[in-house]
């Protein structure tokens, strides 16, 4: 995509989340907001969808536990039966344990002070834990409602893209951070931005697919700098 086509977008951010929360109705709310809890989700399995590892940290949560101490204390069959949604159920459970070892040793066991420090420290708390890069460290945040944050998905960050509200670059992270300049349309309060996480999500994994978008279902098409070049 071209700057001239990301200029070109007809939709403000606001109204392509309204027009997706029109759709899609009010999106499915990750299954905790607890820090911890969230590492784990996003390491219960490996390059699973996101559908798939919310199943996972289910059993996660009903058969082994999610505090540091259980993860510590379980089986290795206990742990693999979790991350068995993944690929490399083996490793997806050294993750954890990995996850519940520094949880532990760095910071007590309780990732709720850490957090409440300057969105810099913060952030860099998080990257300490394996699977979680700069994108996930700020989905944390906002799904804990310790920060103000869009911090789409690789799904949701492919609409912003289409839609023409963030130009692409050939980095992805700097593509990523553009998307915190598109976020300033929309109010800065964590329970705005979490919907507009997830209905852009929704709508990357359901109609705007990296393959096969179905721009002719899209209730975005008629603002869509994609789908104007495609008709």
């Amino acid at each position: 995509m071209s700057r001239a086509d990301a200029r070109r977008g007809l939709l403000s951010l606001p109204q392509a989340v309204e027009r997706l929360r029109r759709h899609y109705g009010a999106p499915a709310r990750l299954p905790t907001s607890d820090p911890f809890e969230l590492i784990l989700l996003e390491n219960v399995a490996y390059l699973a969808p996101p559908a798939r590892r919310r199943e996972a940290f289910a059993r996660l949560q009903g058969g082994v536990g999610t505090s540091p101490a259980a993860i510590l204390t379980a089986g290795q069959e206990a742990l693999e039966k979790v991350t068995a949604g993944g690929i490399l159920k083996s490793t997806g459970a050294a993750k954890l344990r990995e996850c519940a070892r520094i949880a532990v040793e760095k910071f007590g066991g309780d990732l709720r002070t850490p957090l409440l420090a300057p969105l810099a420290a913060a952030r860099r708390a998080l990257l300490s834990f394996p699977g979680i890069g700069e994108p996930g460290a700020e989905k944390i945040l906002l799904f804990t409602g310790r920060q103000a944050l869009l911090a789409p998905d690789s799904n949701g960050l492919r609409v912003l893209v289409r839609v023409g509200l963030v130009h692409e670059e050939k980095s992805y992270a700097t593509t990523y951070a553009a998307s915190r300049e598109a976020a300033k349309a929309l109010p800065s309060e964590p329970a705005v931005l979490q919907e507009a996480h997830l209905l852009l999500q929704q709508h990357g994994q359901t109609l705007c697919k990296r393959g096969a978008p179905r721009c002719d279902l899209c209730p975005l098409a008629d603002g869509c700098a994609y789908a104007r070049r495609q008709a």
